[in-house]
């Protein structure tokens, strides 16, 4: 883990308002996943700034276990054109604390990862925190993903 600054920027992607309680986002997360491949609503994001697709969790309503709202898209240039059925978000950036976990996607990686993040002590914002699946998460079976975790004095 290290901590690192990020700047502003704006992403159009599709939500879904879930929960961890009693399951609700290990069913409502994958599903949002589905439709996004599936309708491949990556190559409907107009003004991409990069070919990320990030993993954005926002507006919670308190710690992790409260009800937050799952982005998941691309960061864009502008939000002038956001797609019907999309929603725009502007992240003011701040400072977050990177994981980097390495392995199969199939396996669990990335929900492994957050039950890790979720048993630390960390001084959490709780406005907005992002998983990053660049050219490294191609490969499921030899991926590496950036999760970052907003941490208070951030202006996210």
């Amino acid at each position: 883990m290290e901590k690192i600054s990020i700047a502003p920027f704006h992403l159009i992607g599709i939500t879904v308002r879930t929960s961890n309680l009693e399951g609700r986002a290990a069913q409502d997360i994958p599903a949002l996943w589905k439709k996004f491949l599936s309708e491949n609503l990556l190559n409907s994001i107009p003004n991409k700034t990069g070919p990320e697709v990030y993993a954005v969790y926002t507006e919670y309503e308190g710690n992790y276990m409260q009800p937050y709202t799952t982005v998941l898209g691309c960061a864009v240039a502008h939000l002038d054109e956001v797609p019907e059925g999309m929603t725009g978000f502007t992240f003011k950036g701040g400072d977050y604390l990177r994981f980097n976990p390495k392995g199969n996607l199939d396996q669990g990686l990335v929900f492994n990862e957050w039950t890790r993040i979720w048993g630390m002590d960390l001084d959490r914002s709780y406005r907005a925190d992002f998983e990053v699946y660049g050219e490294k998460a191609q490969n499921p079976a030899d991926a590496e993903v950036d999760i970052l975790i907003g941490i208070q004095n951030s202006t996210t």
